[in-house]
C-alpha cells in the first residue's frame, strides 16, 4: 500500500531533453511574456518598413489652388498613388515617384490652374458670335500674360486687366489699348526698376498698338511701381540709371585701385557726378570776302548792256526839189572822231550809253552744332580709410593712423583714376579714420534648443522608439524564457533535508531531486505529507530503501 502510495513521486523519471519539449514544460507565465515579446518585436518590424517605405515623401506640386488640389488628389486616387495633403496647396508623394506622377499628371492636363489662358480657344460653339470670340481672346492673352508673370521668382501672384478698344474703320481718331497690371510679391521680397519695366516692356510687346506709357504696375498694397514720368531730380528713368551707372563705374575704380594697397575691408567709396542732359542745336552762317593781293576772285556772271539813241536832222534851207533830195553819203573815215562825224551830218541828236555787270563768288560757311547728352559736368569724390593694423614682435596688434605723404600720394591715385580736372570744379576728399567694427555676438542659446538638433530628433525619434520597443521585447520578454528553456538541470546539494532525515552517510543522488514535481495542488503529495508526519520512521524506511536499491 505504502509503495502504490508512493508510486507518483518516482524520482528516478529523466526530465525533457528537446528545446521544444522544455519551452512546452515552461510555468504559463514565462510562455505568456515569451510569445508578448514575440508579438512585440514582429510589430516594431512592420511599423519600421512601413515608415521606411512613407517616410520619404517629396512635393509634387506646391501652392495649388484648392480646386486643383481636389482634382490632383482625384487623380491619385485613381492611380493608387500614396500621398499627402500639407497646409499651403502642397501635395506630397513618395520619392521615388515623383517624376512619374508628374508626367502622369501633366499628361492629364493636371494642374490646369485657375488662370484660364490659350486653351480656352479650343472650345469653340457654333453659335459664337464676333463679340464672344474677342473677349475670348482678351481673356486669354490676360490669362498667358499672368502665367508668364507669376513665373517669375519674386511674384507670387498677378492679374492683368487688358482695355481693347474695338477698332473702326469709320473713325478717323481710333482708341489706343491699355492694360493694369496688379503683382502680389512674396514676402521679405521687392521688385527693382528693371524688374518692374521688364513687365511692362513684356505687356506692351505681347497687345498690338500698346504703347509701354499705357501700361501701369502696381503691387498688393496699391503702390505705383511703374513710373512713366521724371523722377523727383528732374531726370527719367533711363537718365537717372545712367547717373548711377558713371558714379558706379568712378567708385569700381577707386575701390580697385586701392583694395590692394589698404586692404579690402579698409576703404569705403562714393563718387557723385552731376551729369547735364540737356541738347542745344546752334546754326551760324559766315560769309568771308576775297582778300589778300594774291586772291583771284571767281566770276560767278557777267552781263554787259550797250544802247545807242541817235535822230535824224530837221529839214533846213530853201524848199524846193534840192531839199528833198538824201543827203550825199560821208566821205570822212571811218575811224575818225566823232565830231567831225557830227559837223559833217550837220547838227543830227545822237546818245549811247553801256551797261557791264560782273557778279563774284563769296565764301559762305553754314555751321550746326549739337551738344552731345549727358555730358559729365563735375564729379565729387569721397574716400575713407581706416587705420593700418600693425603687430609687434609680442603679437600685440594695434591700429596706428596713416601718415600724411601716404595719404596724399593716394590721394594723387583718385585724382589720376577718375580723370580729375580742376577746371571743370571738381574734388576728391580722402580722409584716414579708424573704422567701428560691430561685435556679432552669437546668441547664448542651449543645445536642446538649437534647430539641427530639434530637426534631428524628430527624424530619428520614430526610429529610436521603434528600436527601444524591439530591444525591451528581447531582452525582456523572449530573452528570460528562452535562458529558462536552455538552462542545464541543476546539481544536487549535500546536506539537504533528505539525506538529514535519512541520517547516513551515503549521500542521494542528483536524479531523485530532479525526478521531484513542482509544488502544485496534488493530493497525492498532501498524502504523502500527512503520512510523513504520522509516521516518518515507516517514511524513513522507505526512503532508506529505495536509495538502496531495495524498492523498485
Amino acid at each position: 500500500m505504502d509503495n502504490a502510495l508512493l508510486s507518483p513521486l518516482d524520482m528516478t523519471a529523466a526530465p525533457p531533453t528537446g528545446f521544444g519539449a522544455r519551452l512546452v514544460a515552461l510555468p504559463a507565465r514565462s510562455k505568456l511574456m515569451m510569445g508578448l515579446g514575440v508579438a512585440t518585436l514582429v510589430a516594431v518590424l512592420v511599423a519600421m518598413s512601413l515608415w521606411n517605405s512613407q517616410g520619404d515623401y517629396k512635393p509634387v506640386f506646391t501652392g495649388l489652388s484648392d480646386k486643383d488640389g481636389g482634382a490632383v488628389i482625384a487623380q491619385l486616387a485613381t492611380m493608387n498613388v500614396p500621398y499627402k495633403n500639407e497646409p499651403g496647396g502642397t501635395i506630397l508623394v513618395p520619392a521615388s515617384q515623383v517624376y512619374d506622377v508628374r508626367m502622369k499628371l501633366a499628361s492629364a492636363g493636371l494642374p490646369k490652374g485657375s488662370v484660364i489662358g490659350f486653351e480656352l480657344m479650343d472650345k469653340q460653339s457654333i453659335g459664337q458670335t464676333q463679340f464672344n470670340e474677342r473677349l475670348n481672346f482678351q481673356r486669354a492673352l490676360e490669362g498667358e500674360l499672368t502665367r508668364t508673370i507669376t513665373a517669375l521668382a519674386d511674384v507670387a501672384d498677378a492679374r492683368v486687366h487688358l482695355a481693347m478698344p474695338q477698332q473702326n474703320g469709320f473713325f478717323r481718331e481710333q482708341q489706343k489699348p491699355s492694360a493694369s497690371v496688379m503683382l502680389t510679391v512674396r514676402g521679405g521680397r521687392t521688385l527693382d526698376r528693371a524688374q518692374v519695366a521688364g513687365i511692362v516692356h513684356l505687356v506692351s510687346a505681347s497687345v498690338p498698338e500698346l504703347n509701354a506709357r499705357a501700361v501701369s504696375v502696381l503691387d498688393h498694397t496699391g503702390a505705383l511701381l511703374s513710373s512713366t514720368g521724371d523722377t523727383g531730380s528732374g531726370l527719367d528713368g533711363q537718365q537717372l540709371q545712367y547717373k548711377q551707372q558713371i558714379e558706379a563705374n568712378f567708385s569700381k575704380r577707386i575701390y580697385e585701385l586701392l583694395e590692394p594697397v589698404v586692404g579690402r575691408d579698409n576703404l569705403r567709396a562714393s563718387v557723385t557726378a552731376e551729369v547735364d542732359f540737356s541738347q542745344t542745336e546752334a546754326t551760324s552762317e559766315e560769309f568771308k570776302p576775297n582778300q589778300g593781293a594774291n586772291a583771284t576772285a571767281s566770276i560767278r556772271s557777267l552781263q554787259s548792256t550797250e544802247s545807242i539813241n541817235g535822230s535824224s536832222a530837221a529839214p533846213s534851207g530853201v524848199p524846193g526839189a534840192a531839199t528833198n533830195q538824201p543827203p550825199v553819203p560821208a566821205t570822212a573815215p571811218i575811224t575818225g572822231a566823232a565830231a567831225p562825224l557830227q559837223a559833217a551830218q550837220g547838227s543830227s541828236n545822237t546818245s549811247s550809253r553801256k551797261d557791264n555787270t560782273t557778279n563774284f563768288e563769296v565764301d559762305k560757311t553754314v555751321r550746326v552744332t549739337r551738344n552731345a547728352t549727358g555730358v559729365v559736368r563735375r564729379l565729387n569724390a569721397a574716400v575713407v580709410l581706416n587705420n593700418r593694423s600693425v603687430t609687434d614682435a609680442k603679437g600685440k596688434t594695434t591700429q596706428q593712423p596713416l601718415p600724411a605723404d601716404e595719404i596724399e600720394k593716394l590721394t594723387a591715385l583718385v585724382k589720376e583714376t577718375m580723370g580729375f580736372n580742376q577746371e571743370r570744379g571738381d574734388s576728391v576728399k580722402l580722409i584716414n579714420a579708424p573704422f567701428k567694427v560691430d561685435k556679432i555676438e552669437a546668441p547664448d542659446m542651449p543645445i536642446w534648443k538649437q534647430p539641427w538638433l530639434i530637426d534631428m530628433v524628430r527624424a530619428g525619434a520614430v526610429p529610436a522608439a521603434l528600436v527601444l520597443v524591439a530591444l525591451i521585447a528581447v531582452f525582456g520578454m523572449v530573452r528570460p524564457a528562452i535562458r529558462a528553456a536552455m538552462a542545464p538541470p541543476p546539481a544536487p546539494e549535500k546536506g539537504s533535508q533528505l539525506d538529514a532525515v535519512v541520517d547516513d552517510d551515503n549521500a542521494l543522488p542528483g536524479s531523485a531531486l530532479q525526478a521531484l514535481p513542482a509544488p502544485g495542488d496534488d493530493k497525492r503529495l498532501e498524502n504523502v505529507r500527512a503520512l510523513a508526519k504520522e509516521n516518518p520512521a515507516a517514511v524513513a524506511n522507505i526512503v532508506r530503501n529505495w536509495v538502496n536499491g531495495e524498492v523498485k
